[in-house]
């Protein structure tokens, strides 16, 4: 055992002894060497493409770990825009859904990169290294097939002399050995080496359209989730800028809740020696559609009954104060019938209601509802002056100045309201200090605290005194409103 071990070796030695031999003989020139250059070219193409394929395996598992770090950052990331964006706030079990998807399609993303493009490309890299040791093979049995080629010629050289046949025709024997095994090993590599440039074609055309499907999906999902995400932030924005969450908006609606009309049917104007009442003691009443566009009767008497005033003086006194009281709860109020004239309805003090009731009670001034001013009446038709037709013929420069001075009339811009920042035709803004629902199809219903943009009429004798036209803010509706359900901002 030992023997044949140790014989092996020896055989192994001398085979690499007379390779390298032979080697160094072709490189000096001393010897010749077989050529084939329809190998070469095959062997070129196969070192250009295994080059090819190794890089782009190398940059594609480590795009693949990028993916996953992108992947892990943009977890955490809409963790915490999730923790900041709180549960108060509109939109929010919408971004958590959101955030929870995008994380899915992360996931799905890294996994088919892995298992469609990554594998498939691992199992083609592959195969060049066993292709290569063949490659190495071939040249180890092409320098043997040479090494006994140039054996066999000078044993042919020295025959003549020596007249050695046996020796003769045992090299000739290991010649057609070595030519026979290089010559098995040089033909399947003819085969296989186009076969597998060839190859490459095809498989880069479905790994690259799995890597690009997989990457236009997945950015396709994400954009239709990052555009919840804006819409959310833009409908945050929308709430923001109408002060749902600004603390010192919030204080100012609860100080105007407080100096609203209070809820008690017993308070009521303290008229006294004509002096108004302290805010302790004082509410004023709301306007009363049940007095809206009647004429007022005849004032009480100066000696009417003391009774009266001391009741009203005496019901004053024991009013809740108004900054201990809760704010009066706002009710829709009765939409006011269409009238001919253009009178329009203005507040009701309580004043103007002691002087219109005479010698009614005042207990009977408490039927009104707290809250509910009533809108001033739209005439259906225009009056007789509007459409009365001039008989004589007016040049245009007068019918401009003319309708300048109808617009200044109409949109006189009330105190308080702020002009500046408005948009592109808009007068000003108002708040609605009280809920109104339309009864035409040409006006606009609000609830109480939005905000409604003023812009001109169309047609500056459609004005309705005491009516504006309005944009809400909250919706674009465009509308005709009662001014008296509103405060100018």
């Amino acid at each position: 055992m030992a023997e044949s071990k140790g014989a092996l070796i020896a055989k192994t030695v001398q085979k690499h002894a007379g390779r390298a031999k032979e080697k160094l003989l072709q490189n000096l020139g001393k010897v010749d060497r077989t050529l084939d250059d329809i190998f070469e070219e095959h062997l070129q193409n196969f070192n250009r493409q295994h080059q090819q394929a190794t890089r782009l395996q190398k940059e594609f598992n480590n795009y693949i770990r990028c993916i996953r770090a992108v992947q892990t950052a943009s977890k955490t990331l809409m963790e915490a825009i999730t923790e900041v964006y709180e549960s108060s706030w509109s939109g929010h079990d919408l971004l958590y859904v959101q955030a929870q998807n995008l994380e899915m399609l992360w996931q799905d993303f890294s996994h088919k990169l892995g298992d469609q493009v990554l594998i498939p490309l691992n199992t083609y890299t592959n195969q060049f290294p066993e292709v290569r040791k063949k490659i190495e093979k071939r040249g180890r049995k092409l320098v043997d097939y040479d090494g006994q080629r140039h054996s066999f010629q000078n044993l042919q050289s020295n025959a003549t002399k020596r007249r050695d046949d046996v020796k003769v025709t045992k090299g000739r024997e290991q010649l057609e050995e070595a030519k026979r095994t290089y010559e098995v090993l040089n033909s399947e590599l003819h085969d296989e080496l186009p076969a597998l440039y060839d190859s490459r074609v095809l498989f880069y055309v479905n790994n690259l359209q799995t890597l690009f499907s997989a990457e236009q999906l997945f950015h396709s999902e994400s954009h239709k989730v990052f555009g919840e995400l804006e819409a959310i932030t833009d409908k945050l924005a929308t709430d923001c800028q109408r002060g749902s969450y600004s603390k010192k908006a919030n204080n100012l609606s609860i100080n105007m809740n407080n100096i609203s009309p209070a809820s008690s049917p017993n308070a009521t104007l303290n008229t006294h020696n004509g002096k108004p009442a302290s805010p302790t003691d004082t509410v004023q009443t709301p306007p009363s559609p049940a007095l809206n566009g009647s004429s007022p009767p005849p004032s009480p008497p100066p000696d009417a009954p003391a009774a009266v005033e001391d009741s009203t003086r005496s019901e004053s006194r024991t009013a809740t104060p108004i900054a201990s009281a809760p704010p009066a709860k706002t009710e829709a109020p009765t939409p006011p019938a269409k009238r001919e004239d253009k009178t329009p309805a203005s507040p009701v003090t309580n004043n103007n209601v002691e002087k219109e009731l005479g010698d009614k009670k005042v207990e009977e001034l408490y039927d009104i509802p707290v809250g509910s001013p009533v809108p001033p009446e739209k005439s259906n038709n225009n009056s007789e002056e509007k459409r009365q037709v001039d008989v004589e013929p007016k040049d245009e420069k007068g019918k401009e100045n003319e309708r300048d001075s109808k617009t200044d009339e109409v949109y006189d811009i009330p105190i308080g309201a702020t002009l500046a920042g408005l948009p592109a035709g808009t007068l000003y803004r108002v708040r609605a200090t009280y809920r109104y629902t339309r009864e035409d199809s040409d006006e606009l219903s609000f609830d109480v605290g939005e905000v409604i943009r003023v812009v001109e009429y169309d047609d500056p004798d459609e004005q309705e005194e005491g009516w504006l036209m309005g944009i809400k803010e909250s919706t674009n509706e465009k509308g005709m409103f009662p001014a008296n359900f509103t405060r100018p901002i």
